[in-house]
């Protein structure tokens, strides 16, 4: 499953020399972030606060947050024609890890994926770069603010930052 999608965006990425169309751009942020469960990972990072919040203020959380992730992962694609091997798989029923290294620009980095299979579908809880994963850092982040500030303030503060990543990716498709 990894390696097809990694083969995938490598096909991509190979045919162009930096310059992408809207539609091979949208290709790309389906694949990168396709993986990825947002509405799991949205509960992991807003942790307790997550129960208190009602079905409408989720969905909007969840919506905004991949919105953010996914404009962010497009900020340099060269990452993505890296040189992947799959180092260590465990399979335990419905969850899996995944390790891997990727090789770019000289450098090796290890990239850990959490998966969890629901429906007959894998998809992504974590991914860990050089031991950060993606959660811990947000989680870090959001929390504070809901706790101090208030959920809304948090929220404003992400639609801001959708609106920057999502206009400066389609200033530079």
């Amino acid at each position: 499953m990894l390696e097809n999608r990694d083969q995938q965006i490598k096909s991509i990425l190979s045919g162009s020399d930096s310059t992408y169309t809207a539609e091979q751009r949208t290709q790309l942020k389906e694949l990168i972030n396709g993986l990825i469960d947002f509405q799991v990972m949205s509960r992991q990072v807003l942790g307790p606060q997550w129960e208190g919040l009602s079905a409408e203020q989720r969905d909007e959380f969840v919506s905004v947050f991949r919105d953010v992730v996914r404009a962010q992962s497009m900020s340099d694609l060269g990452v993505y024609s890296s040189e992947v091997t799959y180092d260590q798989i465990e399979v335990h029923a419905d969850s899996a890890f995944v390790r891997t290294t990727t090789r770019y620009q000289g450098r090796s980095t290890p990239v850990d994926y959490v998966l969890t299979r629901r429906e007959d579908e894998w998809r992504a809880e974590d991914i860990i770069v050089d031991g950060v994963g993606t959660v811990e850092p947000y989680a870090n982040s959001f929390r504070p603010v809901v706790n101090q500030r208030g959920f809304e303030t948090l929220m404003n503060s992400l639609r801001k930052k959708r609106k920057e990543v999502m206009a400066k990716n389609k200033s530079e498709g």
